[in-house]
């Protein structure tokens, strides 16, 4: 048997032999985009929001429930924690202001920055506190940081801030129609999350550029610097807030006597009365994270698919999100838990079918 004469190549040689011609057929043959090139009929989401390696706040609970509605959705971890501070300790790091420019430079570079939605949630300084219920009573967790976010890094907090409408900017520069999407999570329950000074950056910047808000009550009432005892008081905020600048605003959670409400409001024309409705929410006797998150995600997701029905957007955001608690609220009692002992971690994964398909439980009463 006769054998062919080879030439045997070393094997350092065959690596880069190889390697460059993998890089130039990088180069010759880039494959498209996809979600540029056939973009989704929802949209293309950039979400700035934190992360945590373990549990659902944030990204985790904004990203995932998106993606079930059909979006293509791009994170950007603001911080990136172990667990949520309500754990006896956590670790991670927190993204700077020039460390989120040069991701948008990256993708920039690649002509990536092409987005239909802009969600941004939690500023990092909410990870300093975190507020939880036990026996119907407030605590506030001082965390270490904290004390440096207040004292030393408040700077680094508003050019964060700033550097996010840097990028607001920059992206309607690239699509002058895209929607932000803004939770200005400032604090809840009469506590501010943040420096006050930060309230000032989200009232006289961060609302005149948003496009949609959801602040809770307490948010409502740092925004506006008006103060909500009643249903009326909450739609006169709406009003303030569309007259500082976005057409959508829902209030996710509105405490009157005792009665939980969401109060919502679309200015379809810029001076025309609003459209504003509330739907009643049910109490449920136990305190989840990552709620907050969910529910501007699944608002940012049904008012797109809704663009003229706010209220029916938020119909079914809220049935979506009571069905979400309510299954980890049952799971916890399954486990023989006590739901009322501590902070309950979401069953987002478990939770699929209620986020895609909704039943429509809470209907929206219209204002006249």
């Amino acid at each position: 048997m006769l054998l062919r004469s080879c030439r045997v190549i070393p094997r350092e040689t065959h690596r880069i032999f190889i390697s460059r011609s993998i890089s130039s057929r990088k180069f010759e043959m880039a494959p498209p985009i996809l979600s540029l090139a056939l973009p989704s009929e929802t949209g293309r989401v950039l979400s700035i929001q934190s992360h945590t390696v373990q549990g659902y706040v944030g990204n985790k609970s904004a990203v995932f429930p998106l993606q079930l509605l059909g979006y293509d959705v791009d994170p950007v971890n603001s911080v990136q924690f172990s667990n949520h501070t309500g754990y006896p300790t956590f670790k991670g790091q927190v993204l700077n202001g020039q460390q989120l420019w040069e991701l948008m430079e990256g993708l920039k570079a690649n002509d990536l920055l092409y987005y239909t939605h802009l969600l941004t949630g939690m500023p990092n300084e909410l990870l300093c506190y975190f507020i939880y219920l036990i026996n119907e009573k407030i605590l506030l967790l001082f965390i270490w940081i904290s004390f440096c976010c207040y004292f030393a890094g408040y700077i680094g907090s508003v050019s964060f801030l700033n550097t996010v409408l840097e990028v607001v900017k920059k992206l309607r520069s690239i699509n002058p129609k895209l929607t932000y999407v803004c939770d200005p999570v400032l604090g809840d329950e009469g506590k501010l999350y943040v420096p006050p000074e930060l309230v000032e950056v989200y009232r006289e910047k961060v609302v005149p550029v948003a496009s949609m808000l959801t602040p809770n009550q307490f948010e409502a009432e740092q925004l506006t610097g008006f103060r909500i005892v009643s249903e009326h008081d909450g739609r006169e905020a709406c009003n303030k807030l569309h007259a500082a600048g976005p057409a959508k605003v829902v209030i996710t959670s509105i405490n009157i006597d005792g009665h939980l409400l969401l109060i919502g409001s679309h200015e379809k024309e810029k001076g025309q009365s609003p459209d504003q409705f509330k739907i009643v929410i049910p109490k449920i006797p136990a305190y989840f994270t990552g709620t907050g998150d969910l529910m501007t995600a699944l608002l940012l997701g049904w008012s797109n698919k809704h663009p003229d029905d706010l209220a029916k957007a938020a119909e079914l955001a809220v049935s979506s999100l009571q069905a979400v608690l309510q299954r980890t609220l049952d799971d916890y009692k399954t486990a023989g838990y006590d739901p009322q002992s501590s902070s309950l971690e979401i069953r987002l994964i478990q939770s699929q079918d209620d986020i895609r398909h909704p039943q429509i439980k809470f209907k929206a009463e219209n204002y006249s």
